[in-house]
C-alpha cells in the first residue's frame, strides 16, 4: 500500500538506501518517507545499525609446533554517517572480517609458545582489533570490541599438559612425605636412645641398691646372731629370694613356662653364682 502512495517506512535502528534511476541518492533515517517511484526513486535496501557479533574459529600452530584452535569474538556495527559505504562497498562484511581475523591470528600466534599464547590473549585480541579497525573503517564499519574467548589445543596435548602438571605435584608431595618420614625416624631414634640411656641408668641404680641392701642385711644379721659368718647369712638371704621368685612365678596366671634346676645342689650352685657376682660388683664399685 505504501508503494501506491509513494511512501516507505524505515524501522528503528535501521537506515534505508534510496536510489534515483539506479544511482545512490540519499540515506533514509527511521520513520516515514516519500518515495516517488514515478520520478525514478526506489529503495535499494536496508542496513541495520545494531551491534552484531561474529565468532571466528581459526586453526593455527604455536612457536613450539602445537596446533591450536583460537576462537575470536568480534563485535561490530555499521556507521550511520557512512551507510552508503557500508551498503555498496562490501557484499559480505562477515566474510571480510573473518579473513582479517584469520590473517592477524595466523601471524601472531606462531610467534608465541603455547604457554605464552594463553598468557597473552589480550595482546592477540588487541592486535586483531587494531587491524580490523584500520581495515573496516574504510568500509563504513566500526569495530566495537574484539575478544579471544578460547584457545583449544589438541586433546592429546591437553592430556599431556595435565599429566606433566600432575607429575610435578606428585614429585613435590613425595619430597614432602620423605622429609616428614625422615623427621619421624630421627625423632624416634632420639627417643629410643634416650629411653635406653635412662633404662641403663635405672638398672645400674637398681643393682647398686640390691648390693647395698644385701650388705646391710649381712652385717646386721652377723651382729645380732653371734657365731654366724657373712657367708652363712648371704646363703640364707639368697635362698629366701630364690623361693620368693619361685612363688611369684607360680602365682602369675599368664607367666610363660620357666625351667629352673631345683634341689639342694642347684640352690647351692645358684647361691655361689650370685655371691660371686655380688663380690665382683663390690670390688668394681670400690
Amino acid at each position: 500500500m505504501g508503494n501506491v502512495f509513494c511512501c516507505v517506512q524505515v524501522e528503528q535502528s535501521t537506515v534505508a538506501i534510496k536510489e534515483r534511476f539506479g544511482k545512490f541518492d540519499e540515506v533514509l533515517d527511521p520513520g516515514c518517507h516519500c518515495l516517488p517511484w514515478c520520478l525514478g526513486s526506489q529503495l535499494a535496501g536496508n542496513l541495520t545499525l545494531r551491534l552484531q557479533q561474529l565468532d571466528v574459529r581459526c586453526e593455527t600452530k604455536t612457536k613450539d609446533n602445537v596446533f591450536v584452535n583460537v576462537v575470536a569474538s568480534v563485535q561490530y556495527r555499521a556507521l550511520a554517517e557512512k551507510a552508503n559505504d557500508a551498503f555498496y562497498k562490501l557484499s559480505n562484511p562477515r566474510t571480510q572480517i573473518q579473513a582479517y581475523v584469520f590473517d592477524v591470528i595466523r601471524a601472531s600466534v606462531p610467534k608465541l609458545d603455547l604457554d605464552d599464547a594463553f598468557e597473552q590473549k589480550n595482546d592477540i585480541a588487541k592486535a586483531v582489533e587494531d587491524e580490523l579497525e584500520k581495515a573496516m573503517s574504510a568500509y563504513g564499519y566500526e569495530i566495537v570490541q574484539t575478544l579471544i574467548v578460547d584457545i583449544e589445543p589438541d586433546e592429546r596435548v591437553k592430556r599431556a599438559m595435565n599429566e606433566i602438571n600432575a607429575a610435578a605435584r606428585l614429585r613435590v608431595a613425595a619430597n614432602e612425605k620423605a622429609e616428614a618420614e625422615k623427621i619421624i625416624q630421627i625423632k624416634r631414634a632420639e627417643g629410643e636412645a634416650e629411653s635406653k640411656y635412662l633404662s641403663g641408668v635405672g638398672i645400674a641404680r637398681q643393682r647398686q641398691a640390691i648390693v647395698d641392701g644385701l650388705r646391710d642385711s649381712v652385717l646386721g644379721f652377723s651382729v645380732n646372731v653371734p657365731g654366724t659368718t657373712a657367708k652363712d647369712v648371704l646363703d640364707m638371704v639368697l635362698i629366701t629370694q630364690y623361693f620368693d621368685t619361685m612363688k611369684e612365678i607360680g602365682a602369675a596366671s599368664k607367666s610363660s613356662s620357666v625351667f629352673i634346676p631345683h634341689g639342694p645342689g642347684a640352690v647351692r650352685d645358684i647361691a655361689t653364682q650370685i655371691r660371686d657376682g655380688l663380690l665382683q660388683a663390690s670390688q668394681h664399685h670400690a
